[in-house]
């Protein structure tokens, strides 16, 4: 397999990955509903996690997480009451809002890049199965070992992938958000992401 067919069967591979649905979807989708600007920082943040964990897989690093059970359960703990705080965070939110709920409901300001930059990549990191993923995975295109091109070019491309897709679906839950005008409508939808992320992080907790 030539250098680019490699790399590119790895982009198609982390696209995949990134549209299959998890922590990072759910804590992108929302930020995506505070605006497009929460969301593209919560999605910077997920790409620079991956970024961490697709170089850690390169060098071997990640192999050791994966073959120890208390760091790994110590990672899959905090990743889920990680998860589980957004989510009741989100929720708790949802309950403070007040007005009409007939009436139009602005998306809720976002809350600075850096916290929004640090949920996404908190989501990436605290996520323990993506070491093991990756350690399966990597091997399959560095079949003969890794060399300091694949070092630098697999994190790369991992990175474009990844935030290519989810600016993608920031846009999406974006631009359908502002279209919903009754408030109501807006809570249920801010109310079941909430849920979701409750409901992954229990889901991380006990697998």
């Amino acid at each position: 397999m030539s250098a680019f067919a490699q790399y590119a069967a790895f982009a198609g591979v982390m696209l995949v990955v990134s549209a299959s649905p998890g922590p990072d979807l759910a804590v992108i989708m929302g930020r995506a509903l505070s605006g497009w600007a929460a969301g593209a920082a919560a999605t910077l943040g997920v790409a620079a996690g991956m970024f961490l964990w697709v170089l850690a897989a390169v060098t071997g690093v990640s192999a050791l997480l994966a073959t120890s059970t208390e760091a790994f359960t110590a990672v899959r703990l905090l990743g889920a009451a990680y998860l589980i705080y957004l989510g009741v965070h989100a929720l708790v939110r949802v309950r403070r809002a007040h007005g009409d709920p007939d009436t139009i409901l602005e998306p809720v300001a976002a809350q600075g890049f850096r916290r929004d930059l640090l949920r996404g990549f908190g989501s990436s990191m605290l996520n323990p199965k993506t070491a093991v993923f990756f350690v399966a995975l990597i091997p399959q295109f560095i079949p003969d070992g890794a060399s300091a091109a694949d070092a630098v070019v697999l994190p790369l491309v991992a990175v474009v992938v990844v935030t290519a897709w989810f600016l993608f679906v920031t846009s999406v839950v974006t631009w359908l958000h502002a279209r919903i005008a009754q408030a109501r409508t807006r809570r249920r939808i801010d109310t079941g992401v909430g849920v979701a992320l409750v409901t992954v992080g229990v889901g991380v907790a006990l697998h």
